[in-house]
């Protein structure tokens, strides 16, 4: 064993209650309600937003007790990858990994475009150096350098520790939470109720906005990844997990009323970016509608910077499993970080500007699609582990048991199949496909690679590097 305990690398226990829930809270809000919420109100009506994201917050807490169960029972670095490993064995397990690696990673590298959006909103960016032309967007080097620098400094605080990035996380996502109310409080009290329309356009509309939702949700599955490091009771890691849920739908909910009242629906209809046109008209101020803006940025900010957190853990755990290069499974001596892992990831994130704004929308589509193939295969999981090992310790048990699971294999079947050719929500052809199957591609030849690289991992190494010896199984062990 000593050969084997020398490899295994793991993380430090310095995270809060406090810090958890902003980490999924924060990943989860981000920038999409300031970009979405008039889009939500146009196709399904202010009531029809709402009864969307109502839906879905159901829908989400199904899949998210599979994970409120699984996560304090198994509380490691990884998420996904170990449930899926455990319940489902390592084929499965890798597929998973990579997948909620490629959702991460695909929303981490949106929001360097999006926050070069802000900016220019607030101080227009001068164009200088044309690049190219990238689905009618025209890319400038000056543009591109403002994102990739956001990159670079979220990727530096990573670096240097969970801590510092847990203390950003709080302190952005409590900004945020400021512009967000501030604006529910000023559509209820200076807002028209004559604006909240139409109430409804019917159950297409529904839909569409229903598609949306896994997006606007991802997020709270970030709590898996950093359970490794987290300094709190193992039976409230379910409750905060299911909390942060229930705030993002309350979040959501809450501005859908406040984008309704605060402005009627032609200046909701023709803004760029609607939250904050919508609370200058209503407040008749065009520097309140910038205030709301760096409201947003910071959103951009804790989702960008728990994306980062949530891919880098997963790839962290890949490579301490000998499933990726060792590289990737070793922590720096000085700061107890995932180092490798947060380099390729904040390289990524740091180049993304260079495909210009347009690849906003083909980075959330792609990202949903990998992220709901991740929580079909926690459900599988879920139950799995409840036939296989009954007696796993389980600080907190969900009721219904497999019920539960089965409904959330089921739910997450119902979103994949939205994706797909023959759904309302096809990923579009070539982007967004192009980036699924490149993904998928790639990960093929690294698993090639890998196991050639490493023939010889017995089941007895993999267990111990996949789980330690406290939450390994004894039968491999011995």
């Amino acid at each position: 064993m000593s050969k084997t305990t020398d490899e295994r690398q793991t993380l430090n226990r310095v995270l809060g209650i406090k810090d958890v829930i902003a980490l999924s809270f924060g990943t989860m809000i981000g920038w999409g309600w300031i970009m979405l919420a008039g889009v939500w109100v146009t196709a399904a009506g202010v009531i029809g937003a709402m009864v969307a994201f109502l839906i879905g917050a159901v829908l989400c807490i199904f899949v998210g007790l599979t994970y409120a169960e699984l996560t304090p029972a198994l509380p490691l670095a990884g998420g996904e990858l170990v449930f899926s490993y455990r319940g489902l064995g390592y084929k499965a397990s890798w597929m998973t990994g990579w997948m909620i690696t490629f959702a991460y990673v695909g929303v981490a590298a949106w929001e360097g475009p999006a926050l070069v959006t802000a900016i220019d909103y607030i101080i227009p960016i001068p164009r200088a150096v044309f690049l190219w032309n990238v689905a009618g967007f025209d890319v400038y080097l000056s543009w591109v350098l403002v994102g990739s620098l956001g990159g670079l400094i979220l990727a530096l605080l990573n670096f240097r520790g969970a801590k510092p990035a847990a203390v950003f996380q709080l302190s952005a996502t409590i900004a945020m939470a400021i512009g967000g109310v501030l604006f529910f409080f000023g559509g209820v009290v200076a807002g028209d109720i004559a604006n909240m329309v139409p109430a409804s356009t019917g159950f297409n509309g529904i839909i569409v906005v229903l598609l949306m939702v896994p997006a606007m949700f991802v997020g709270f599955d970030v709590i898996p990844q950093t359970a490794e490091e987290m300094n709190i009771p193992l039976h409230k890691i379910a409750k905060v997990l299911i909390i942060s849920i229930l705030m993002a739908a309350a979040w959501y909910i809450i501005m859908i009323v406040g984008i309704s009242l605060s402005a009627p629906p032609d200046i909701r209809d023709s803004a760029s970016i609607p939250v904050a046109e919508a609370f200058a008209y209503n407040v008749g101020a065009p520097i309140v509608g910038k205030l709301m803006i760096i409201a947003a940025m910071c959103g951009i900010l804790t989702s960008w910077n728990g994306f980062i957190i949530g891919a880098t853990r997963v790839i962290f755990a890949m490579g301490r499993a000998k499933m990726l290069p060792p590289v990737f499974g070793k922590v720096h001596p000085k700061y107890q970080t995932p180092s490798a892992a947060i380099f390729l990831v904040g390289f990524i994130t740091c180049i993304s500007p260079l495909l210009g704004k347009s690849a906003l929308v083909w980075f959330v589509d792609a990202s949903a699609f990998g992220t709901v193939v991740a929580y079909f295969m926690v459900a599988l999981s879920f139950v799995a582990l409840r036939r296989k090992e009954p007696k796993l310790i389980r600080p907190y048990k969900v009721r219904g048991g497999s019920f539960v699971g089965i409904c959330a294999a089921l739910i997450a079947l119902f979103f994949l199949s939205l994706y797909t050719p023959i759904g309302p929500g096809n990923l579009i052809w070539p982007y967004e496909w192009l980036m699924v199957l490149g993904w998928v591609v790639l990960g093929i030849i690294l698993a090639i690679m890998n196991q050639k690289a490493y023939p010889d991992v017995s089941l007895r190494e993999r267990e111990y590097l996949m789980f330690g010896e406290e939450y390994a199984r004894e039968k491999y062990l011995k």
